[in-house]
């Protein structure tokens, strides 16, 4: 019996791959690879090799924030922030210190390099940026993004992005970010001449791949799942914990009024004023000890937003996945249709209700020379088919395995900070509940010299 032919379709799924925990020599020589490519692609003096890459043994801080003013590129005057950036190495080779290098920056230029990693390294979860504008905010807290505490917590976040890209072993090794860091002139250019901007996929096809694939990775799917509820109990916790940062604040501050009162209670007595005076004072201190406490809170609450954020990033990694996806099984799709239509040229039958059956009617059959040439030309389709099918199906298999150990690598990362973030959170609340105890225990003292 003959072996009936494969469905074109069935051969779009890449193969299932078991979930990768590190990077395996294969995988990392291939890492190699491509960081060397991206290095050769981009443009400038020099190449990254390994015995001048040094961005693993250097210190990256954004050290400051400076508000300028400036001409934007419609010439309108714009007031924006400047970040500082320094880096310094560890040690030379030599065992001799390097002095401090740094440039000045702007939000827009991080966006850039950001934009231009989430092109060229599709399958890489690309740390995300802090927020432009401040999100999750409490009264007391300002909304304005150029509000020097907002524009602190900015730099705390731009600079904790430098060194995630820093840390991490593919990003670290790409040109562009070294420019980032070493060139303040030109840098946009340098970066705009990539033509990144011109391999970027539109949103209109990525959202046409989304609902019109066929057959998704379940586990691409699962995944996006997992980042939009990521997404969403994030967003939830943050808001709760902005209605108690909310409620809190007033719980303290009511309590200056014991400070108040106390301390007017203590002028007309005489026997019992020094111990009012002085429980005014511990009241008056606890009061005020609740600007610290929030101003701390933010900080954790800027890790959970990093992994807001970071919840888009994935979704990014799994939609790309989408639009590699649904190019191959378009591809299958058209090779099919040209060896569909080969076949009947050469068996010389013709569907009524096709295209073809109908310019037949109209026009006549065509002559034996006619049908010749155009199966050689569909001949030739056919093969160029096959071998840009096979391309998107190796392509397709290298980028599932490539996303995936980097995903591992984040779940990883994730988990660790997440933890760390909520135990430190706790470990605060404690020593705030034990600062309220000690304050009533001071003011219980008082009342009992009076």
């Amino acid at each position: 019996m003959e072996q009936a032919p494969r469905d074109p379709e069935r051969q779009l799924q890449p193969a299932p791959l078991e979930p990768l925990g590190h990077l395996d020599a294969g995988l990392q020589s291939a890492v190699g690879e491509e960081a060397e490519v991206a290095r050769d692609e981009s443009p400038g003096e020099g190449t990254m090799t390994e015995n001048n890459f040094w961005l693993k043994k250097i210190e990256i801080s954004v050290s400051e924030a400076e508000k300028r003013t400036g001409r934007n590129a419609m010439n309108m005057q714009e007031t924006y922030t400047a970040y500082l950036i320094e880096t310094r190495s560890v040690e030379h080779t030599d065992g001799q210190s390097v002095l401090t290098d740094s440039l000045w920056r702007r939000y827009s230029e991080f966006e850039l390099l950001r934009n231009y990693l989430l092109v060229y390294y599709p399958h890489i979860v690309v740390p995300p940026l802090p927020e432009k504008r401040a999100e999750f905010v409490w009264h007391k807290l300002s909304a304005d993004n150029m509000d020097p505490d907002f524009v602190e917590r900015r730099r705390i976040g731009l600079e904790n992005f430098l060194l995630r890209v820093a840390s991490h072993p593919i990003l670290c090794r790409d040109k562009i970010f070294y420019l980032f860091l070493t060139q303040e002139g030109n840098w946009k250019e340098t970066v705009n001449e990539t033509g990144f901007q011109l391999k970027a996929d539109s949103r209109l096809k990525a959202l046409n791949a989304t609902f019109r694939v066929k057959n998704p990775d379940k586990r691409f799917t699962e995944l996006k799942h997992y980042s939009d509820e990521l997404q969403s109990v994030i967003s939830h916790l943050l808001r709760v914990r902005a209605r108690v940062a909310d409620r809190l604040y007033g719980v303290y501050k009511v309590h200056g009024n014991y400070g108040r009162v106390f301390s007017e209670w203590s002028a007309i007595e005489k026997e019992m004023g020094d111990g009012l005076q002085s429980a005014g004072h511990h009241m008056d201190v606890y009061a005020s000890s609740i600007d610290d406490i929030l101003e701390d809170e933010e900080h954790y609450a800027d890790q959970l937003k990093e992994y807001l954020f970071y919840a888009e990033a994935l979704r990014a990694v799994c939609r790309k996945h989408e639009l590699m996806q649904y190019d191959l099984e378009m591809a299958a799709q058209d090779l099919a249709s040209k060896k569909q239509q080969c076949e009947e040229l050469a068996t010389g039958t013709v569907r009524m209700f096709s295209l073809k059956g109908m310019t037949t009617k109209l026009f006549g059959q065509e002559t034996p020379e006619q049908r010749e040439a155009r199966v050689k030309v569909l001949e030739e389709q056919i093969n160029e088919g096959e071998q840009q099918l096979k391309s998107k199906n190796l392509e397709g298999r290298e980028f599932v395995k490539n996303a995936w150990a980097d995903i591992e690598r984040f779940k990883e990362q994730k988990n660790h900070d997440l933890k760390e973030a909520l135990i430190s959170y706790a470990v605060m609340q404690i020593s705030m509940c034990k600062k309220g105890i000690q304050v009533w225990t001071n003011a219980k003292e008082c009342f009992s010299k009076m």
